[in-house]
């Protein structure tokens, strides 16, 4: 046989291989997820829940989901197991003591700028010329339309003649 016609079967068996590879290594994951178990740990189901352990069996996790109301779920089906802080936050809306971010730099820049320091205005418009302004109002009153060069003055970047 040819080594180009068995070319595709040693990339797919090799696929297939590292596909079950990474399986295994997701499930002994959450085998280990589901070892670190202990009652009193908080826990989200694959199905969403959140709830307490109470007690531990076998293949079976009690499980408080309400104060007073129980029930039993396969290990399995425990999807996540929550450190204390994370489960708090979610269950209970506590949040952790932590230090406040401002929502801007703003506060964070205050004080550091030298006063001397005048600021540059980055708008785009300028002041318009009064030279070219009074010759367009002496043209309004006297009825005479105005002149082709002061109209050629005002123009600014981004205007655009219409013919």
């Amino acid at each position: 046989m040819n080594i180009v016609t068995l070319l595709p079967f040693i990339v797919l068996i090799g696929a297939m291989f590292l596909m079950t590879r990474s399986a295994k290594n997701k499930q002994r994951q959450a085998a280990q997820m589901r070892d670190q178990m202990q009652p009193g740990t908080g826990v989200r189901t694959i199905g969403g829940m959140y709830a307490t352990v109470k007690e531990i069996s076998e293949d079976s996790v009690l499980l408080e989901v309400a104060p007073g109301v129980h029930a039993i779920y396969a290990k399995n089906s425990i999807g996540a197991v929550l450190e204390d802080a994370e489960y708090n936050r979610i269950v209970h809306g506590i949040e952790p003591d932590e230090t406040e971010v401002p929502d801007d730099a703003s506060s964070l820049t205050e004080g550091d700028a030298p006063a001397d320091e005048k600021k540059i205005d980055l708008g785009k418009e300028a002041p318009e010329a009064p030279a070219v302004a009074d010759k367009a109002d002496k043209a309004d009153e006297s009825g005479e339309a105005p002149a082709k060069d002061a109209k050629q003055d005002t123009k600014r970047d981004g205007d655009a003649d219409a013919k």
